[in-house]
């Protein structure tokens, strides 16, 4: 018998009942305008019935780095998904984007058709909650490049906004003020640091307490779900003007808000206003990292910050409230050149 491609490491059947497993999600995702269904080359998706007058395309794409490894260490696939979704559709609303539609890319050393479908299922959750249709995707055996039980995942989403609708096209200015949404705790940010420290430095096991008298395991800590932001914050950019919007990732505070300030106005941040979660005070505590090493690599339980006209505060946060998300007034715009300072000292966790 000749050679053939299972012998090599790529199981085309495993593929084929992967695909099966993972239809329902897809179809639970759908939109009015997306054409056709899965298992074409292409996905299709009809802009021409949204009604918009000067539709601009807004994209973005991005993945979940070092989480992925958490997930396997736990065996639990289910909400990482959530955190691609996040990740892209939230950089698409900070430019005024509605999420339309997504698409994915899953990298595995063997495909597993429950790894597989339970994977696409968090991505389709991810979908649902930002209100964008999984419209198509990639899913690639690599033997040889990864490992039986190893994935990673890679998404990109596609956005639409009114040309002069944008965020940022009236820009911010000193005066503002920073609106901040709250993030329960890592998000998918600062994962290789964060397992150096509870695992290698700290010597915890994935099913360890987080921190003493902690609530959650170190696994619950490092799976939870990035909170979506993109629905909240398109009804506020729907009912009063944004001027900024920064979505708080690689870089945390000071590395992301600065990329949406004009160069003469600088972000005051008060430390005050909000009080870490626990996880980040036990990371800092556990290797003795330094303040600013802490604001660089971590959100700092702040997802987004919004910066809005001091008159459209209330307005912003009571929908925010209304959408279930914690936000509250985090600082200030001022004259400058472009920088991110803060002023007071973080309260201390609880």
């Amino acid at each position: 018998m000749g050679e053939t491609y299972a012998a090599a490491g790529v199981d085309i059947a495993a593929g084929d009942a992967a695909v099966e497993r993972i239809k329902p999600h897809v179809t639970s995702t759908t939109r009015p305008e997306v054409i056709g269904a899965l298992g074409g080359f292409g996905g299709l998706f009809d802009v021409s019935t949204l009604g918009y007058d000067h539709p601009v395309l807004v994209s973005g794409t991005d993945g979940v780095g070092t989480k992925a490894l958490v997930a396997t260490m736990t065996g639990r696939y289910d909400t990482i998904g959530i955190d691609l979704v996040a990740m892209c559709v939230d950089d698409l609303v900070c430019g005024g984007a509605e999420p339309l539609f997504f698409l994915d890319y899953i990298s595995a050393g063997k495909v597993d058709p429950a790894q597989m479908e339970s994977l696409v299922d968090g991505i389709a959750t991810g979908c649902r909650q930002a209100g964008c249709a999984l419209i198509g995707g990639e899913m690639a055996e690599h033997p040889g490049v990864m490992q039986p039980g190893e994935f990673d995942l890679v998404g990109f989403a596609v956005g639409v906004v009114e040309r002069d609708r944008i965020v940022g096209s009236d820009p911010a200015r000193p005066g503002d003020v920073l609106i901040a949404l709250g993030s329960p705790g890592l998000r998918s940010n600062g994962y290789s640091l964060a397992r150096r420290l509870l695992f290698d430095v700290a010597g915890l096991g994935i099913d360890d307490r987080a921190w003493a008298g902690a609530p959650s395991s170190v696994a619950d800590e490092l799976l939870r779900p990035s909170i979506i932001y993109s629905p909240a914050m398109l009804s506020v950019i729907r009912a009063v003007p944004v001027r900024a919007i920064a979505h708080i990732t690689g870089g945390g505070i000071p590395g992301n808000l600065s990329r949406v300030l004009p160069a003469d106005v600088d972000a005051v941040v008060d430390r005050t206003t909000w009080t870490p979660p626990p996880i980040f005070a036990e990371l800092r505590s556990i290797g003795a990292v330094a303040a600013d090493e802490m604001d660089r690599t971590f959100n700092m339980g702040v997802g987004m910050i919004a910066a809005v006209d001091p008159a459209d505060e209330a307005g912003a946060l009571a929908i925010l409230g209304d959408a279930g998300v914690d936000a509250w007034r985090v600082g200030a715009l001022v004259g400058g050149s472009g920088l991110v300072t803060y002023e007071g000292e973080t309260a201390p966790a609880t």
